[in-house]
């Protein structure tokens, strides 16, 4: 299969676990040890600011820190938008990237257009994607077109099915559990 790095994958209403109900992840990592992702619209109650200050100057201190997925929570990863895109440690697309643990996080503050910071991340041992994508759990995206970096509360994963049209604005509209429709 050709790596996914880059792309979005949609959960279906196929998908019953909770960490990924109604969820747009973005590949970051796709190959024959597994694949990584973020899940980029969990946002938490908990700031920036009350969870990781020393990133305040990187991301904005009130801003949400998002739940990247059930592998590692009280990892912190930070994808960034960045003017320069050889400063990120892994580029995943384009100019959005993940950013150095051990980097100097003042040139991250000044490297950076916007950035997010997530606990946790996706993870998926050999096979197991694909396996998932067998049994039709995810819609594979391109990111062209998705701002990966909605303001919180806003619907990505509804948006991102309304633009694909069709029939799948109506899955855009299903509520989390169908059969309190």
């Amino acid at each position: 299969m050709e790596s996914l790095k880059g792309k979005l994958l949609i959960a279906t209403p196929a998908l019953f676990d909770p960490n990924f109900r109604r969820v747009v992840v973005l590949v970051g990592e796709h190959g024959e040890e597994g694949a990584m992702g973020l899940v980029l619209n969990r946002a938490t109650e908990t700031t920036v600011g009350e969870a990781v200050p020393e990133l305040a100057d990187v991301v904005e201190p009130d801003a949400p820190v998002y739940v990247g997925g059930p592998v590692q929570p009280r990892a912190v990863l930070v994808l960034a938008e960045f003017d320069d895109p050889s400063a990120a440690a892994t580029v995943v697309c384009g100019d959005i990237g993940f950013a150095r643990a051990d980097g100097d996080l003042e040139h991250l503050a000044r490297a950076t257009r916007r950035a997010r910071v997530f606990a946790g991340y996706s993870g998926w041992s050999p096979g197991q994607l694909e396996s998932e994508l067998e049994e039709d759990s995810w819609l594979v995206e391109p990111v062209e077109g998705v701002d990966l970096f909605p303001e919180p509360g806003e619907d990505l994963f509804g948006s991102a099915l309304r633009g694909k049209g069709g029939r799948y604005r109506v899955l855009a509209m299903m509520p989390i559990d169908p059969r309190q429709n």
